[in-house]
């Protein structure tokens, strides 16, 4: 099985396939993963129209995405971009956790869930930046 993968991974249209199915996998599980861990339903938030919540999604996808743009970059192989993207993953992870600690004054979490904008900002801009220190530091 893992051959015939290679085969039609070997073709640039099969390679772009490829990483575009890893990507949305990626984000499926990444993206619930980050769900678990909030305090806030990040679906159902952004349904109300709540933006601080958009903001700090839209930078976790962007975070995701942008970690496996540079695995590709690289030339890395799909099964080297999935370990990588994955150890990017848990790097923001462990980002999102020490934002929460390293701001003892509110919970992030609390601002988030109420619309807070500017926290949904700044969690968004930390994603954002993390993901390019992360995926030229992985590589």
């Amino acid at each position: 099985m893992k051959g015939t993968i290679d085969q039609l991974l070997s073709h640039p249209l099969g390679m772009v396939l490829g990483f575009f199915s890893v990507a949305i996998m990626e984000l499926l599980v990444f993206l619930a993963c980050f769900e678990l861990v909030t305090k806030y339903k990040c679906w159902d938030e952004i349904k109300k129209g709540n933006v601080a919540v958009a903001m700090a999604t839209g930078g976790k996808i962007f975070g995701i995405c942008n970690v496996l743009r540079f695995c590709i970059q690289a030339k890395s192989s799909v099964y080297e971009a999935m370990t990588w993207s994955f150890v990017g993953f848990v790097l923001l992870l462990i980002a999102y956790f020490l934002f929460e600690f390293l701001t003892p004054v509110f919970s992030i979490d609390k601002e988030i869930a109420r619309d807070n904008r500017a926290v949904g900002l700044i969690s968004m801009i930390i994603s954002v930046s993390l993901s390019f220190v992360i995926g030229a530091s992985i590589m």
